[in-house]
């Protein structure tokens, strides 16, 4: 059973469908340590193969070699510029299919449904792509081409779904499903006629090892068309953790955060200008944060004409600033942001109306009246008063299904489980808990934050579970 059906859920899902990679005949790769080492095992597949074995020696800009093995296996000079075809050729064996079930709140893409439509993302197109399909052909299909390399979220949202028909998963995915509780159970307590059925050919999921003794019990409920909620309950031996990081904003826990006017998303600065409850007259809106979600905003209030403070506690020269990581050529619009933080601070007026930038600035409070009390580094105070405020500092997964909220799992089990400074800790070749043997994370809980680098997890994912079902050829 996967939780989670982004890019990473149906990434493994086809994985699983008995679509196997393996090296095409004839194809050179660019790294010719690694040509070589794909020349040794050609007719075995890379599922099969020593994964650790070969993704020695890769480097790039992940930090799981199976994640890096992947990529340059599927696009094997992209970092370069280059266009060179994938070296993975797919072959459909039915035979080594291994029965799974993809639940998911939405429809199969998973957060890229909950992002604004229009956004463009920060990845090149075809690194949002998915084995097999590239995402540029479906965009020709759809007659468009990519702007500046770049895609709108809506595109991918449909091209997840687009993928998992027409690579015939739609069978494995149960969408409108909210899962909310996973944990271990003795093997000899299930009684089969207790079980909520969810899939028609039910008798191959509850086909379990019979050296198992326990198995993970998965509650949850449907949202059925009327709104109203089923419970189900599964069993499986192992279950695999890919719900991403959207879940829940960050907040910076302090006082008046509560209030009305203060929101911890994007959407709700549309929706006001959307209903016409701000606008080029109103108090500035401030915008807490210095990462790509905050400069969306920036860059939607800039659009409007809307007045904006821009309150951040780091530096602008900070090396750690997104900003001062992304080529200005490939990101324009980023960079005229990052470039109106540095020019236009509140001690000298620059070039940009409308917009007032605040570093090494933290918030104390909101008030009711709508003033926002900040100190900088110095310990100097400042009131503002505002229209809105947006606190767009990051989100965090939300583990609540899980015992004691996944804190267990964690590399620092003594603190919240975070995509960037606390992943959970996962044996790096086969994804699986290094605390809870058969329970699996991928994607932004294990540490992988972009499409391009999930699909690693998946195939290590994907060679594990083979082999522990046994369906690996001799």
């Amino acid at each position: 059973v996967f939780l989670g059906n982004g890019p990473s859920g149906i990434c493994l899902s086809y994985l699983l469908s008995g679509y196997i990679p393996y090296f095409k005949r004839d194809s050179l790769h660019p790294h010719p340590i690694l040509q070589r080492k794909l020349e040794e095992a050609p007719d075995v597949s890379i599922l099969d193969q020593d994964l650790e074995y070969l993704s020695e020696g890769l480097e790039g800009r992940s930090h799981s070699p199976v994640a890096l093995l992947f990529d340059t296996l599927q696009r094997p000079d992209t970092d370069f510029g280059g266009t060179a075809e994938s070296v993975l050729t797919w072959w459909h064996e039915t035979n080594r299919a291994v029965p799974h079930l993809v639940l998911g709140r939405n429809a199969p893409g998973g957060a890229w449904h909950s992002i604004e439509g229009s956004m463009v993302t920060l990845s090149r197109g075809e690194w949002m792509g998915l084995p097999d399909l590239p995402f540029k052909d479906w965009l020709k299909q759809k007659r468009r081409g990519l702007r500046n390399n770049r895609a709108t979220a809506e595109d991918i949202a449909q091209y997840y779904q687009h993928y998992v028909m027409k690579k015939g998963l739609q069978k494995n995915f149960r969408c409108g499903t909210v899962v909310t509780s996973v944990r271990k159970v003795s093997a000899e307590s299930i009684s089969n006629h207790a079980q909520k059925d969810l899939q028609e050919n039910s008798d191959s999921l509850w086909n379990f090892n019979e050296k198992r003794t326990e198995v993970f019990q998965v509650d949850g409920f449907f949202k059925t068309v009327k709104g109203d909620k089923e419970p189900f309950s599964v069993y499986a031996e192992n279950v695999v953790l890919a719900t991403g990081t959207y879940d829940s904003p960050t907040w910076l826990g302090v006082k008046g955060e509560n209030l009305s006017y203060v929101h911890h998303q994007l959407s709700a600065l549309e929706e006001a200008v959307k209903n016409s409850s701000i606008g080029i007259m109103s108090d500035p809106v401030l915008i807490v944060g210095a990462g790509l979600t905050a400069a969306d905003a920036i860059l939607f209030a800039h659009h409007c004409n809307i007045p904006v403070i821009h309150v951040f506690r780091r530096r602008v020269s900070d090396p750690g600033l997104i900003f001062n990581q992304l080529p200005k050529m490939m990101y324009p619009e980023y960079h005229k942001v990052h470039q109106m933080m540095k020019e236009q601070s509140a001690a000298c007026a620059g070039p940009y109306d409308c917009y007032i930038s605040l570093p090494e600035h933290h918030v104390l409070s909101f008030g009711k009246d709508k003033k926002c009390l900040f100190q900088d580094k110095n310990g100097y105070q400042k009131v503002y008063k505002i229209s809105m405020a947006l606190v767009l500092t990051g989100s965090n997964p939300n583990l609540s299904f899980l015992p004691n909220n996944g804190i267990d799992l964690a590399m620092d089990s003594d603190q919240p489980v975070n995509p960037k400074r606390n992943p959970i800790d996962v044996d790096p070749f086969t994804y699986e808990c290094t605390q809870e043997k058969g329970l699996y994370a991928l994607g932004p809980l294990a540490g992988d934050n972009f499409v391009r680098f999930v699909q690693g997890g998946a195939l290590a994912v994907a060679s594990s579970l083979l082999k522990k079902a046994n369906k690996n050829p001799p």
